[in-house]
Parts: structure tokens; sequence; C-alpha cells
């Protein structure tokens, strides 16, 4: 992180650390945390946070790659190293047979279809496993990324608890290095593994640039502010409770 804002990330893990018990203890006592493990830093800290919190033998890694992940070995290194249970569960069949069915039906896919199909079949496939293991699912997804969007609505966007949302991409990256993740794994690109782009090439400015001017409010570049900006306010509606409707016909007496 190139500014300072006195970020302390040993207390800030200490702190979700506690909230993690303590939601559990309110919303699923003896409940089992349920991980989608990509490989990447995001899943790898939040399965780290559920073991410092819970213990390793209430955390479940799921991996779930469509057809062949090149960076599954990542995945790997990471449930190794937190010694927690895991599947691997791929995906591909039932993205194939969705895929097929749509084309049949004389749909045509979009890029973007094709590129979301995956990460809500995977939430599907991580609700299964959750249902079948008494377990609550968590969500990865970080500031940064919530900040402009960057996920995909009911598939990485959800989950029933959220423990890193109200920290930045560089913040994640400290609190991983106090949980003692392999440096590999704190410090990978991040990219989205379906679109063979990067975050950053994707979204046009880097998480060093955004996570500034989340937190300062500075930022050098005109356009990319401007960018920024946008996305942020196009993508708020992900953040929210579903819109609705209220009749004032009716009233709610319980």
């Amino acid at each position: 992180m190139s500014f300072d804002i006195g970020f302390d990330a040993a207390k800030a893990t200490e702190a979700a650390v506690k909230w993690i018990r303590d939601w559990f203890e309110q919303n699923g006592p003896g409940c089992n945390a349920i991980v989608g493990i990509s490989g990447g830093k995001d899943s790898s800290i939040a399965a780290a946070l559920c073991a410092e919190a819970l213990g390793k033998d209430r955390v479940i890694g799921v991996m779930m790659p469509n057809g062949d992940q090149t960076d599954i070995d990542m995945a790997e290194l990471l449930v190794n190293h937190l010694s927690i249970k895991h599947y691997i569960i791929n995906i591909k069949g039932a993205f194939d047979s969705i895929f097929g069915e749509l084309c049949e039906a004389g749909i045509e896919v979009s890029k973007d279809t094709i590129i979301n199909l995956p990460p809500r079949l995977r939430m599907s496939t991580l609700y299964a496993v959750g249902q079948s293991h008494n377990g609550r699912v968590v969500n990865t997804c970080n500031l940064s990324e919530d900040w402009v969007g960057y996920s995909t609505r009911y598939g990485d966007s959800v989950g029933d608890f959220s423990p890193m949302s109200c920290f930045t991409t560089a913040e994640i990256r400290a609190m991983g290095r106090v949980l003692g993740l392999p440096t590999v794994l704190i410090d990978k690109v991040p990219t989205d593994g379906l679109s063979g782009m990067s975050d950053e090439e994707k979204l046009g400015f880097t998480y060093e640039v955004l996570d500034r001017y989340i937190r300062t409010g500075e930022i050098d570049d005109a356009a990319t502010k401007e960018r920024i900006d946008y996305l942020h306010k196009k993508n708020l509606f992900k953040l929210r409770f579903m819109d609705c409707f209220v009749y004032d016909g009716v009233e709610v007496k319980a």
C-alpha cells in the first residue's frame, strides 16, 4: 500500500475472527463454514479467517473447476496449508448442459452470459454442499470489488455472511500475512478465472489506485475517477436487498 491510512492488520484480523465466531453463535451454533476455493487471495484469506475463528474441522473448502483449471494447484496449496476438509466438484457438465439447452431453445447466448453462468452454478453448488454438511456459505468479496460491482449477482456476490466486505484489496493482503498464508496466495495476480483477463485489465485501473480513492478520496487521473464513479453508481443495486413494491393498502401486524 503506497499511502498510509494507519491500518492495523493484526487488530483487524482479530476483530474479523471474533465477528465470525460471534456470528456463528447467533446464526448457526455448531455449523460449518463452506468456502468456495479458487486459489486466489480472497477465498484463501476468507478460509483462513474461518479456520482461525471456528477451528479447521469446521471449515469445508469446495473447488469447482469448469473443466480444466490451470491454477487449481493454488487452491490445493491453500486447503493443504490449512488442513481443511475439501471437495473437488467439476461444474463443466452442468455448464455444458445449460449452455446446450439455451442454444437448443434458440437463444443467442451473450459473452456476459457465458462469463457469469459459472459463478452462479458455483454458488448453487456451495449451497448444495452446505445443506448436506450443516453449513453456512461464506461470501468472499472485499470492499474494492464491491465498490465497482466486480462480482456476479447471485454468484460470488452472495452468501450467508461476509467477513471481508469492509476491507480493501490491500488491507485483505495485509491480513493474509498476519494469518501466515503462503506469499504466493496473497500476492497472486487477481483474475476472475473466466474471461482470460486480470481484474485490473478488465476494470481499466489498478486496485492500488482504487483503494487509495476509496480510503482518501484522492486520485490523480480525472478519467479514472469518472470510470470508478460510474461503476460504483451503476452497480450499487448489487449491494442492496431486492427492491420490493410496498402497497399501502395492506398492513403487517405481526
